[in-house]
């Protein structure tokens, strides 16, 4: 891209927005501060690195397509990575799930994890400058079954018990080595596929589960309950609803994830921002792209995106909200699809950040609804991708769609050799 034009288009971009009230560069410097927490399970389809070959996905969630060239190992996985960030603005973090520590030849199981086998991610992180986030790790295990924290089976409810605390005690480690807290997010798949007369039973049984995993206090991590409507083959109940799960973190103070994709389809997770905001301390967004159902495709610059980035700065919550991706396409190349979910998001929250709410405030509070509406029409318009351009322009990274290229000769030279 010719530099010159940029610059000119954004400098004329940057007036025509401070005609409508809003500084162009403090947007920037404010998505310059937004860190996104990119998921390491894009790379490789949520197999892991238990075994040799992986795992089948198991729990309520699958993946679908077969391209070529997915991460087999750490190694390249930080590779597919760091390539994939190179094209992205900003500085973000990596989330981990539990099953993507470094196991060796020897078998681990979860209820025996423990930070030594994450050391090499932590080293990582610190020479790469990059914080690490964590996930507890319940599907895709002999002992998952339909139910975990919350199963009748205490030998199994203990097993996923123990291997939660781990995973709390592993994300301090990490919050430890990066200076940092380290998110952990804590799900389960747990449901029936058909009728059940022992909802309460099982909830019960959940709610006493997390209260021994976070009975242990720590300082450099920071606890988040994530709720679901269903998984594939546990359709008809779910344990931890939405209601069990912010009824929770509302009592004891922990952070709310809002997984995107993990509502009825006529829901919007941009309206449970304000909503939870005010009985909760943080949230956790886990950001994807549900079609019909929970599909977890990439995200692209889509209403649903672009009005959770609006209500997050409406309602001056910035401050508040840790971004993080959560989706897995196997159906096209991997490190594209992190590139144009990273971007999507982040053109999605600088539109926000560009949007005049004072003066869109001002209207509603003073009851000209004509003028609101006006407004909200007529941003759409402005020139918003030219303030895009230049975010990239000052990261080095590429500017429009000169990021493909770089993303097919990658795999000429790497993935399509796996």
């Amino acid at each position: 891209m010719n530099e010159q034009l940029l610059e000119k288009a954004y400098a004329i971009a940057a007036e025509r927005y401070a005609e409508a009230g809003i500084d162009t560069e403090k947007a920037l410097a404010r998505l310059q501060k937004m860190a996104i927490s990119l998921h390491c399970w894009q790379a490789d389809d949520v197999r892991g690195f238990e075994s040799a070959g992986g795992e089948d996905l198991t729990g309520g969630i699958q993946t679908t397509g077969n391209y070529p060239g997915r991460a087999r190992n750490v190694d390249e996985l930080r590779a597919d990575v760091l390539k994939a960030t190179s094209m992205i603005p900003g500085h973000h973090r990596l989330n981990l799930h539990e099953i993507y520590g470094e196991f060796g030849t020897r078998k681990v199981d979860r209820d025996q994890v423990g930070p030594e086998h994450f050391e090499g991610w932590m080293q990582w992180s610190r020479e790469h400058g990059m914080p690490l986030d964590f996930n507890t790790t319940s599907f895709s295990h002999p002992k998952s079954g339909d139910l975990s924290l919350s199963n009748p089976d205490k030998g199994i409810r203990d097993f996923w018990i123990e291997h939660s605390k781990r995973c709390r005690n592993i994300a301090n480690e990490m919050g430890r080595n990066q200076n940092d807290p380290c998110i952990m997010n804590l799900w389960v798949h747990d449901g029936s596929k058909d009728i059940t007369v022992n909802r309460y039973k099982y909830r019960e049984l959940f709610r006493s589960s997390l209260d021994e995993i976070f009975a242990t206090k720590y300082d450099m991590m920071k606890d988040c309950l994530e709720s679901k409507t269903f998984g594939i083959g546990l359709e008809s109940y779910t344990v931890g609803s939405l209601e069990f799960c912010v009824g929770y973190c509302a009592q004891h103070g922990k952070i709310y994830t809002i997984d995107t994709g993990h509502y009825h389809p006529t829901e919007s997770a941009a309206d449970k921002v304000s909503s939870v905001l005010l009985f909760v301390p943080e949230l956790m967004l886990h950001v994807s792209r549900p079609v019909r159902w929970d599909s977890d495709h990439v995200v692209i610059m889509n209403d649903d995106i672009m009005d959770l980035c609006k209500e997050i700065i409406r309602a001056d919550a910035l401050d508040r909200v840790h971004f993080g991706l959560d989706y897995f396409d196997a159906s096209i190349n991997r490190i594209g699809a992190y590139v144009i979910g990273a971007r999507a998001a982040q053109k999605c929250m600088l539109q926000a950040l560009l949007e005049p709410v004072a003066r869109l405030r001002e209207y509603e509070e003073s009851g000209r609804g004509f003028q609101r509406l006006a407004l909200l029409e007529e941003e759409k318009t402005l020139p918003w991708s030219a303030v895009w351009d230049m975010f990239c322009l000052r990261n080095e990274v590429p500017v429009g769609e000169d990021f493909i290229p770089e993303i097919e000769r990658y795999e000429r030279e790497v993935t399509s050799r796996r």
